[in-house]
């Protein structure tokens, strides 16, 4: 089962005065690209953080957060007192009938008014902060395997319109070398010259053969069968489906090249345009 590397997932958990977020999103990249964004007390847990998300997601571009939302009374910033009150003397100092209450409005504005304290990282905190970041992975996990699946249906059909197409190519192929002998032999009535009708052969033969597509079908036709059974398997395999697609477009120009029939060309051109639609729905699988 493929996943996509396009994915959002989200969790929370409402503590006694805090309440924790986590959202993860990610796009397609190709590799792992994390960037994260935490309050600076938690950024001693960022690389084992890092860690955690190469292991769970293993390509994309990822954006991780973590939100803590203060709900009780506790807080980190304090009133300066010391600081405060040397601003209010100084004021006084230069408006000494000024209102206590105006100049106290105008030194907690002023510059070192509060300060805030750094906590230390409480580990039991932590771990209820791993719980919804497992939470979250999980839920982003879940809408990856989502899209993939979506994903797969997909590529399973567009898969099945290039094999269409292919044998109906093919279909065309006994009339395509009749009218390629029909030309030949027309020339050659046309110069009026006398030919031997065993060289003629030989030659026609080999000018045959520079059209002949069933190796070029053969191929294509198991890269079709290779590129579903990599579909089928339970490894993250988006790069080893991109490279099966190249090879498939060399193939199918191939055909292309070689048609030099115009029902067997339309049916190259529309192949070309269910597999560049599979290459770019490729990039996004994991």
């Amino acid at each position: 089962m493929i996943q996509s590397m396009t994915g959002f997932g989200k969790a929370s958990l409402q503590l006694p005065t805090k309440k924790i977020t986590v959202e993860i999103k990610s796009l397609n990249s190709k590799g792992l690209d994390v960037n994260t964004r935490m309050p600076s007390l938690y950024r001693e847990m960022e690389l084992g953080l890092r860690n955690l998300l190469s292991q769970r997601l293993e390509r994309g571009k990822v954006d991780f957060s973590l939100f803590i939302e203060i709900t009780g009374e506790e807080t980190t910033s304090k009133i300066n007192g010391p600081i405060v009150k040397g601003y209010i003397a100084q004021m006084l100092t230069i408006i000494p009938e000024a209102d206590p209450t105006e100049l106290m409005k105008m030194a907690v504005r002023m510059p070192d008014a509060l300060k805030t304290e750094r906590d230390d990282l409480d580990e039991t905190e932590w771990k209820h902060i791993q719980s919804v970041i497992d939470e979250a992975l999980q839920n982003m996990i879940n809408f990856r395997t989502d899209e993939g699946m979506a994903l797969e249906r997909e590529f399973t059909q567009r898969i099945s319109n290039i094999r269409n197409l292919m044998h109906e190519a093919i279909s065309f192929d006994s009339a395509r070398i009749e009218t390629v002998k029909t030309r030949l032999r027309t020339a050659l009535d046309e110069l009026e010259v006398a030919v031997d009708p065993n060289r003629f052969e030989q030659e026609l033969i080999y000018y045959l053969e520079k059209y002949d597509i069933t190796e070029e079908r053969v191929r294509l036709d198991n890269h079709l069968n290779y590129f579903m059974e990599t579909l089928a398997g339970s490894e993250a395999n988006g790069r080893k489906l991109g490279f099966i697609t190249q090879e498939m477009g060399r193939e199918i120009n191939t055909m292309g090249s070689k048609s030099n029939h115009s029902e067997m060309q339309k049916c190259v051109v529309m192949m070309k345009d269910e597999l560049e639609k599979i290459k770019e729905q490729v990039l996004n699988v994991l």
